[in-house]
């Protein structure tokens, strides 16, 4: 029985409407990425517009972020989004490869903007406002874990090897820069109105999800199998007892200037390693993985995660300073209102944003062509001598000295990014590509998040040193009583830390309560609560917390570099091929074929991969 004929013009449609589904399509992956380009730059901008408006946020809810038992409020807006983050992007990224990349995705635009209208029409004040924003920024960061588990593997899957750098590099600008285009936007929103930092993601949240649901297509290999809930469950109980006690950490308690003593605290530490043991033994025996061990057999895949880890780490930490050096003590030095010292904090650390949107995606190209080890590892190089001039410079420093230690951080993170986001995407099997960008997603928001407790903790340890003996010798000078001189001086250093942070002058909110502005000179009470007096006291001891703080950040940046150089050479992962990593072609653009291979053939096959690479 011979089959109808198809008309000319209907065969066209047809073979057109297939080939939107190929990877090699010439539109296809240019819309993959500037539509999943839109959603880690949306994720990522709301990270740090945060961090930016919280003097804004907190002032709209009528809360004081340093009253008693109000730090907590303070730490979990800005963790709560990073520890969902961490904890589901894995599973997320599993679920991509089960059921669809694409589905999960654009799932996450969705979750995301929702989050970001209720966050707007926060109804409560003090406390319960603050709970509100706390819920909002936990559903935020379910969308954000979605966008961000499953961007890199849906981009990898749209284009060939040989032009993924660049592709990857574009996205990985996108999403480094995000957090430094947030301080800027933040700063002018929360001038503005506080509401308006979570108004800006509404409209970007509806295009981009009306966008993906039009113009996404599914490309990669799926993986059947189950959800490993015996994984998920106790990774998100390891990971969250971790992040929860390091949050607690760093908060006084008792007679001492933080919290790591807590029983508490140790038990959220010790415990959540011990669940974390737990999870890897379960994981290596588990049918359906959700955390697919047997990809750090490949040294691409391992070297280039752990080197990942320490640069985020790095990176956060160095974030959070550079705002407590300018909101807290540069800008009030030279005379800008501590109200606007957000916008130009942000407008200030521009160089950091510039060099790296000229370095991510020129590195990422050439990347694709000479491999990822020469330029991942010599950016981190390069980012740890700038830790070590930052460390160098005086704390009232010349901004032209200042920024360009900014611009070669910034060269030094586009170098590093870009090129090992590529080298871990490019050394796993289709099949496990949306894991494999969850893990990589994992280790870059547990790396923020690690970061506040590491480089806190380390600038606590270097405020107690000299900051106690020069707040009670610089109040003391202004006449205040020497009894509550005393008192102020003997207050945990994190108080003054915040207030740095938040970018405002916590004397007057101290000493008020006390009654001794009432039998002081009116001259000397102008000069406690001016805007020089407590950049002047905290800035010997903040320079001393530095050194211990880029001291450690560059030690981390050296050792990710060996680790980046230990990742091998180029390495490409030819699904179905035994090709010598040394001579694996770089330009197999078409679409992936491989079977789902699971257990210990899997973890032979991968065990091959990483001794070629």
């Amino acid at each position: 029985m011979t089959e109808p004929l198809v008309p000319p013009s209907e065969e066209r449609r047809q073979r057109t409407r297939r080939r939107r589904y190929e990877a090699d399509h010439p539109r296809y992956k240019w819309v993959a990425l500037s539509n999943t380009t839109l959603g880690v730059l949306m994720a990522t901008i709301n990270s740090s517009i945060v961090i930016i408006s919280l003097p804004a946020i907190f002032r709209g809810i009528k809360l004081d972020p340093l009253g008693a038992g109000n730090i907590s409020y303070l730490l979990w807006t800005l963790m709560g989004f990073l520890v969902v983050s961490a904890v589901l992007v894995v599973a997320l990224g599993r679920l991509g490869d089960m059921y669809g990349r694409v589905k999960i995705y654009n799932l996450g635009f969705v979750v995301f903007t929702v989050a970001s209208v209720l966050l707007s029409l926060d109804p409560f004040s003090g406390g319960g406002g603050a709970m509100w924003i706390i819920l909002g920024r936990i559903i935020q960061g379910v969308g954000g874990a979605m966008l961000m588990a499953n961007s890199a593997a849906i981009l990898t899957d749209a284009f060939p090897a040989t032009e993924r750098g660049m592709a990857l590099g574009i996205n990985q600008v996108a999403a480094i820069a995000g957090s430094f285009l947030g301080l800027i936007i933040g700063g002018v929103l929360s001038q503005w109105d506080w509401r308006a930092v979570f108004w800006v993601s509404v409209p970007i949240g509806i295009l981009g999800t009306i966008w993906a649901y039009k113009s996404l297509h599914e490309l990669g290999t799926s993986r059947g199998g189950s959800l490993d809930i015996p994984g998920n469950i106790t990774f998100a109980v390891g990971v969250t007892a971790i992040l929860v006690a390091i949050t607690y950490g760093i908060q006084p308690y008792g007679g001492h200037t933080m919290g790591w003593t807590n029983p508490w605290v140790l038990a959220g530490l010790i415990g959540g390693a011990l669940v974390l043991v737990a999870f890897c033994f379960i994981e290596t025996r588990a049918k359906d993985p959700m955390f697919s061990m047997s990809l750090f057999k490949i040294k691409a895949f391992s070297a280039g995660n752990f080197a990942g880890l320490l640069a985020s780490i790095g990176r956060g930490g160095m974030q959070f300073m550079l705002i407590i050096w300018l909101q807290g003590i540069w800008l009030p030095l030279r005379g800008y209102s501590y109200e606007s010292t957000p916008l130009w904090a942000g407008i200030f650390l521009l160089p950091l944003t510039a060099g790296f949107l000229i370095a991510g995606p020129a590195s990422g190209y050439l990347s694709d062509r000479f491999g990822a080890r020469a330029f991942a590892s010599g950016g981190l190089l390069i980012n740890a001598a700038t830790f070590i001039g930052l460390v160098l410079i005086p704390v009232d420093f010349s901004y032209w000295i200042f920024a360009t230690l900014l611009f070669l951080n910034g060269i030094g993170s586009g170098m590093f990014s870009a090129p090992n986001t590529t080298a871990i995407m490019n050394s796993v099997p289709a099949n496990q590509r949306g894991a494999a960008s969850g893990m990589r997603a994992t280790f870059f928001n547990a790396g923020t998040s690690l970061s506040i407790g590491i480089f806190f903790s380390l600038m606590i340890v270097g405020l107690s040193q000299h900051l106690p003996n020069a707040m009670r010798t610089g109040l003391i000078a202004q006449h205040v009583p020497a009894d509550v001189a005393g008192q102020v001086a003997s207050l945990p250093p994190v108080g003054s830390m915040f207030a740095a942070f938040l970018g405002f002058n916590p004397i007057e909110s101290i000493l008020k309560p006390t009654g001794v502005f009432a039998h002081m000179d009116p001259s000397n009470v102008q000069t406690l609560t001016g805007k020089e007096f407590f950049p002047h006291l905290l800035s010997g001891p903040f320079h001393d917390g530095l050194v211990v703080v880029f001291g450690a950040a560059a030690i981390m940046m050296i050792v990710a570099a060996i680790a980046s150089l230990l990742r091998g050479s180029k390495y490409v992962h030819e699904d179905g091929s035994d090709v010598d990593a040394d001579d694996a072609p770089s330009d197999s653009d078409g679409p992936q074929t491989d079977a789902p291979v699971d257990g210990p053939a899997a973890d032979d096959a991968l065990a091959d991969a990483g001794q070629r690479a």
